[in-house]
């Protein structure tokens, strides 16, 4: 045994248990019972009454289109998050790990982005998509072409979707690039010696190998699309144009804060965590070793 008393251990979880129950667990509970109120301020002021609701914003959660798209838009964010963020951090970890001299450098570049903040990425991002003296405006008229509106609603999605994708690139990206390093170069110099191709060795070494690394990222990615934000929130606020970007996060906070709708607001936030759960069950269920 590594701690022959188990006492002392106390001393070093208790706190943090207590600062997760007084900062999460509590707040979350407090949040179920304020969703079966009509409340009328964040906090209730001594001497109000809050009329009790039932499940009424439950019941509205079936006919609000808003939120239809929020969760539609999420949906279609875990499914890129998988495939572009995880997909191409797997794939530049495999290429970089196959250089021997400068690998420091790529991983410095890769994992830049996520050094920046996002509401600074999107502020970037927004003066690319400006209409009048925007970057990629300024690029097309160079060439003769007509100024487009790139946050018009058939492309406001892909607009938001590709900052959102790039700058979380790199944080797989190194993980990855963790996981790939802990195979020995042993088992490569076999399959080579054997007559493997470079790209055979990824699909009978790496991917196999790499399983429960990638399945971990694959978790991170989609319950991570449930709660973006602040990069969409900069770029596109209050999900315009004509709410076609709403994110669940986004159409919490509006709803919360923008509509003072506080009550609503709570079974929003209650959705995203049952959500969350929900979609990492799933994706341990699928990803699991058999």
């Amino acid at each position: 045994m590594l701690y022959k008393k188990k006492s002392p251990l106390l001393i070093f979880l208790v706190p943090g248990m207590v600062f997760l129950f007084l900062f999460m667990y509590f707040p979350f509970l407090e949040n179920i019972k304020n969703s079966f109120y009509d409340m009328t301020s964040i906090v209730r002021m001594p001497g109000s009454e809050w009329n009790y609701l039932g499940f009424e914003n439950y019941k509205k959660l079936f006919s609000d289109q808003d939120l239809k798209v929020a969760i539609l838009n999420s949906l279609k964010m875990m499914f890129l998050t998988v495939v572009f963020e995880v997909g191409i951090g797997f794939v530049l970890a495999v290429m970089v790990m196959n250089i021997k001299k400068g690998q420091q450098i790529f991983r410095t570049v890769f994992f830049f982005p996520i050094v920046i903040s996002a509401t600074a990425i999107g502020l970037l991002f927004k003066l690319f998509y400006n209409f009048d003296g925007g970057m990629l405006n300024q690029i097309l008229l160079s060439l003769g072409v007509e100024k487009v509106n790139w946050l018009n609603p058939e492309l406001a999605f892909l607009m938001v979707s590709i900052p959102t994708l790039w700058s979380y690139v790199g944080f797989y990206f190194v993980i990855l690039l963790t996981g790939l390093s802990d195979i020995s170069d042993d088992i490569y110099e076999a399959a080579e010696i054997d007559g493997c191709s470079k790209l055979g060795q990824v699909g009978y070494i790496t991917i196999p190998l790499m399983k429960s690394v990638i399945a971990t990222c694959i978790t991170l990615a989609v319950t991570g699309a449930l709660k973006i934000f602040d990069l969409p929130w900069v770029i596109v606020p209050n999900g315009a144009p004509q709410g076609v970007t709403h994110f669940l996060g986004t159409y919490m906070y509006q709803v919360t804060f923008g509509m003072n709708n506080y009550d609503y607001g709570s079974v929003l936030a209650i959705t995203i965590v049952i959500l969350g759960v929900l979609v990492s069950k799933l994706v341990r269920l699928i990803t699991r070793e058999n």
